[in-house]
């Protein structure tokens, strides 16, 4: 019997890439979609690419008692109500947005401007980049699905940080995405002519993201790290570059370090440690849940530097969704995502 999945917030960038990659799930019916602002229509009204594919009509938010599992994917501040609900009924839940990210209600109400309404949740709740927290999941009944930077950082740091090998206070994270990470509502930054052949920093050392990914870095590492966070816009659909630069303890060398890469990532099917000499492009990533890694060193100044690639839309979202409740449920954690990135 197939999982029945609904999905919440199904008409944003990444609810109909949950569309997209759960139509070819092969242990899953997408059973119900929801969206306040199109209820009525059919999603391929708002999606034409779905014509005759998924011509599902757009419900109100009442979808949970038909669903095994729904996936929210709302702006921060609407997933506690939805999750309150699915517990009630048994459903299980991965939420999108950011309401489950943190453990802190103080850093939350900080960064996000919102309070935690409903404690008792997040105590059932983990938080799960797969790769590194699988093992933490004890039948949790709510999935906190991480971001897309904070995805493709701890990736990129994961194996340095647990090895020990990092200087304190010198990671330095240079990301860029393309502006779906901004989501479908409109902004003046992501408006065509303003984007379009332009790049720069937005949300200098200010990123909400950072406390995300000070909290996953500080767990792997057993202390406190602190980083500087810089995100860039690019002027293209889908995809992030983090380029994390940090100055390691004692002296090392790129081949040291890739086979440190190498190893930690060994039963990884999605993460690709490339070999010495290639850089990780977001063009081989693109459409898939693959993370590819590329390690460098700088020997005059002792400086790490490692490139990490994701697709912000599967991996950073969809796809991680996805592996997360492949997780729930026993399956194969590459279940309906063994899709292919295309060469141009």
């Amino acid at each position: 019997m197939k999982i029945k999945a609904g999905i919440i917030g199904a008409t944003g960038y990444a609810g109909v890439e949950l569309v997209r990659l759960l139509l070819s799930h092969p242990n899953v019916e997408l059973k119900a979609v929801s969206s306040v602002s199109y209820e009525g229509k059919k999603i391929s009204d708002v999606y034409p690419n779905l014509k005759e594919i998924c011509d599902m009509q757009l419900q109100n938010e009442e979808i949970i008692e038909v669903c095994d599992v729904i996936f929210t994917s709302l702006p921060h501040g609407l997933s506690e109500k939805f999750a309150k609900k699915c517990l009630e009924k048994g459903v299980k839940m991965i939420d999108l947005g950011a309401d489950f990210r943190l453990d802190s209600a103080e850093e939350y109400t900080k960064w996000y401007n919102k309070t935690y309404e409903e404690l008792a949740l997040h105590e059932q709740s983990l938080y799960c980049i797969p790769e590194l927290h699988r093992g933490l999941y004890k039948g949790q009944p709510i999935i906190g699905n991480p971001g897309c930077y904070p995805t493709s950082i701890a990736l990129g740091l994961a194996p340095s940080i647990k090895s020990g090998i990092v200087v304190d206070n010198s990671i330095v994270i240079d990301s860029k995405s393309g502006v779906t990470g901004a989501g479908r509502g409109l902004a003046d930054n992501t408006h065509y002519p303003n984007c379009n052949e332009a790049f720069s920093p937005y949300k200098v050392a200010s990123h909400r993201h950072t406390p995300e990914i000070e909290q996953t870095l500080s767990k792997l590492a057993g202390k406190n790290v602190n980083v500087t966070f810089v995100p860039h816009l690019l002027p293209l659909n889908r995809g992030i570059v983090s380029t994390i630069y940090f100055n390691v303890v004692g002296k090392t060398d790129a081949k040291t370090l890739r086979a440190m890469y190498k190893e930690f990532y060994k039963d990884e099917k999605f993460v690709r440690v490339l070999d010495l000499g290639e850089v990780a492009n977001l063009r081989n990533v693109k459409f898939s849940n693959y993370c590819d890694i590329s390690i460098h060193y700088d020997e005059h100044t002792n400086r790490a530097v490692v490139v990490s690639t994701i697709d912000n839309m599967v991996k950073g979202a969809a796809g991680q969704a996805i592996q997360n409740m492949n997780i729930i449920f026993g399956l194969s954690e590459d279940s309906g995502l063994n899709y292919i990135p295309p060469a141009f």
